[in-house]
């Protein structure tokens, strides 16, 4: 590969790492509008999370990986918390929260120098290639948007339209 088609390649990468981080905060501030705050700390059983605890844990999992991790503030995240929090937080809170976490780890991505993609971090633990941990984290705010969505659904039984966000 040229270094062109790699420089590229990596430049590609993270403007679709961005671009999802964009598209699944709209889906979830999107189910999010649908409910109250009640229904958005609800949850099936003591083994499931309501959609407040998955908010609380996105925010910090995002700061984890690409704030601190790639962009080198140090790591506060308190992850037992964002599981265990009962407080019943309004929704407006959890989504301001939520949103300013992705701004911030949207800039982090946008100034992140692209030749560093392969350098290895220590993030949560574990080592990671950067890449990696981009693809990590992406992957994981899918999921737990999926979760989002699907709570939504069923407190709501609305179709949320959410597949083309255009």
């Amino acid at each position: 590969m040229t270094t062109e088609m790699t420089s590229d390649v990596a430049e590609r990468f993270i403007s679709q790492s961005r671009q999802k981080l964009s598209e699944h905060l709209i889906r979830i501030e999107r189910c999010v509008e649908l409910l109250t705050d009640e229904q958005v700390w609800w949850r099936p059983n003591e083994a499931s999370n309501s959609i407040g605890n998955l908010l609380l844990h996105l925010a910090g999992n995002i700061r984890q990986y690409f704030i601190s991790g790639l962009g080198g503030t140090p790591d506060t995240r308190n992850r037992p918390q964002e599981f265990g929090e009962r407080a019943q937080l309004p929704k407006a809170e959890l989504l301001a929260k939520l949103k300013a976490t992705v701004t911030e780890a949207d800039a982090v991505l946008a100034g992140f120098d692209r030749e560093k993609l392969l350098e290895q971090r220590h993030i949560q633990n574990q080592d990671w290639v950067v890449l990696d941990a981009v693809y990590q984290i992406t992957g994981h705010l899918m999921l737990h948007t999926g979760q989002i969505m699907l709570i939504t659904k069923t407190l709501t039984a609305k179709d949320l339209g959410l597949t083309r966000l255009k």
